[in-house]
């Protein structure tokens, strides 16, 4: 399925076409279905009929002069006209010229021909914010920008913590096409391949799109594949769940309305995990819920990781270590998982240990795409290598990564998807134009804790800064407290679902800067 939105048009637009953009004397440039511009309807075998043959280049983005008329044929790069010190008439043939003086320039540096294409794949936080802030700052005229994802449904994937416990499935759940600017076309299919040599991608039914520029933002799946006894087990979706999907938050809410005493474990199989916090917060979460139902006595509740402490940087571990031992919640470090014994209902470790259990909750292990490791792109988990500071493959200047799908060394959260689109933005424009990226992203992720008793707690960190106490945004004022439980940081945390749809998603700047600040945070004592 193709979905073209148009301005003025209404949500599906019409299928295929890339429309009408408009030369330098405002006169239509039709194009036709094999995409190729022509003048005023012209045959292809007329003079001037075809306006820029050669590869599409990367054109030219949306900074053109006030008044000057839009950047595009028959404009330099600033949007001025070309060739005429009065007023200029522009006729054809200068057109025709300028054109081809364009068309032989490095295409690193852009050619105008043509329509510059680029291709977004995934439509999920990083994709569609992508999508929606290039959409505003590329030229329109000079440039179509697609996402492809193999489904329609974008999914609030925070809200699948609460799904077993109080949030309904159905608020979670939106049209991705409805979150896509006009303007932005949708194709919904299957990605099998990347062809970095051609610039096209394969789709899973056969067609093949092709790019000038490519964007990963296919994030990251669990796959309970890759632990024997987990998803081939009897167990699986009975007495062994996952919260990380949204068909195992939904299963995981009837087990636990059901569970009434006995062990569970809340496991991670290994790391890296999306929204590595996420385990904890549940542990927190279903330790309040029997809590407050008055039958936390009668159940024995195990957090179980293969890191050495609740969490992977010192301060953290340390606090929340100390807020499982304050919740009577049990905590088995450096257990790395070689099965799930289902006849015994008991979890093994390669080092012999076994933790009995009546109810599992285990995040499988997280690895990239298939298409991205059957393209080569990905490393032995799927993930794509790059630049952590610009995002940019190692392989291939011409591919971006962004949110869950890179080997950035951070959280694979939300909140750093979100940041990385904003220091990607300059940072796509530069390449595009040939010159050295500007902005170099810090690996900055803040992360909200649920501790249960309505409070919350806040992590902000980089790849350089581990999480610290302090407060945040402000100074002193606040009003969220880092690495410490406030009702202000459980309000925050709620209050991001509405953000993360009215805010976030349509490319909205925050009040939030998309680099780690010092401020606030106090440095842990020697």
């Amino acid at each position: 399925m193709v979905c073209r939105r148009e301005p003025g048009q209404g949500q599906h637009g019409r299928e295929g076409g890339l429309g009408a953009v408009v030369d330098a004397q405002g006169e239509g440039v039709d194009r036709g279905g094999d995409g190729q511009q022509r003048q005023g309807g012209a045959d292809p075998g007329e003079e001037g009929a075809l306006v820029g043959q050669g590869e599409p280049g990367v054109g030219l983005v949306a900074r053109a002069v006030d008044g000057a008329g839009p950047a595009g044929v028959g404009h330099g790069r600033h949007g001025r006209r070309q060739g005429c010190s009065g007023p200029c008439r522009s006729p054809l043939p200068s057109v025709v010229s300028h054109v081809l003086r364009m068309a032989s320039m490095d295409t690193r540096r852009g050619i105008v021909g043509g329509m510059n294409k680029l291709l977004i794949l995934g439509a999920g936080t990083a994709g569609t914010m992508a999508a929606n802030h290039l959409l505003a700052t590329l030229d329109k005229s000079a440039w179509s920008i697609t996402v492809v994802d193999q489904d329609t449904e974008h999914r609030y994937q925070p809200g699948y913590l609460f799904i077993p416990f109080w949030m309904k499935p159905e608020r979670v759940v939106k049209d991705r096409r409805e979150l896509l600017h006009d303007g932005i076309e949708f194709v919904e299919a299957g990605i099998a391949k990347v062809h970095r040599e051609e610039r096209e991608v394969e789709l899973v039914d056969g067609r093949r799109l092709s790019y000038d520029w490519l964007v990963i933002a296919s994030g990251t799946r669990p796959d309970p594949t890759l632990v024997d006894g987990m998803a081939d087990g009897s167990l699986w979706r009975d007495k062994v769940h996952e919260f990380y999907t949204y068909e195992g938050s939904v299963a995981l809410k009837k087990s636990l309305a059901e569970f009434t005493e006995g062990r569970i474990l809340v496991h991670i199989a290994e790391m890296p995990i999306k929204c590595p916090v996420a385990p904890l917060e549940f542990a927190f979460l279903v330790e309040d819920h029997f809590r407050k139902q008055g039958i936390r006595h009668k159940v024995d509740i195990t957090y179980v990781t293969p890191l050495d402490g609740a969490f992977t940087k010192p301060v953290a571990s340390k606090e929340l270590g100390g807020l499982l031992k304050d919740r009577s919640i049990r905590l088995a470090a450096d257990f790395a998982v070689e099965r799930i014994d289902n006849e015994a209902q008991k979890l093994v470790a390669y080092d012999g240990r076994e933790l009995p259990f009546d109810l599992l909750v285990t995040i499988p292990p997280n690895v990239g795409q298939q298409f991205v490791m059957d393209s080569g792109l990905g490393n032995d988990a799927g993930f794509v290598p790059v630049d952590k500071h610009t995002l940019r493959s190692v392989v291939d200047e011409r591919i971006f990564v962004l949110g869950d799908a890179s080997d950035i060394p951070t959280s694979k959260a939300g909140s750093v998807a979100h940041f990385a689109v904003e220091e990607f933005i300059d940072n796509f424009i530069a390449a595009v134009d040939g010159r050295p990226l500007p902005n170099a992203f810090d690996g900055h992720a803040n992360c909200f804790i649920e501790s249960g008793r309505g409070q919350a707690m806040l992590l902000d960190f980089n790849y350089d800064t581990q999480p610290l106490k302090g407060t945040f945004p402000v100074p002193v004022v606040g009003p969220m407290t880092l690495l410490k439980p406030s009702r202000a940081n459980h309000l925050g945390k709620l209050a991001f679902e509405q953000i993360y749809w009215k805010m976030l998603l349509p490319g909205h700047k925050l009040p939030v800067s998309s680099h780690m600040s010092m401020a606030g945070k106090r440095q842990p004592k020697e």
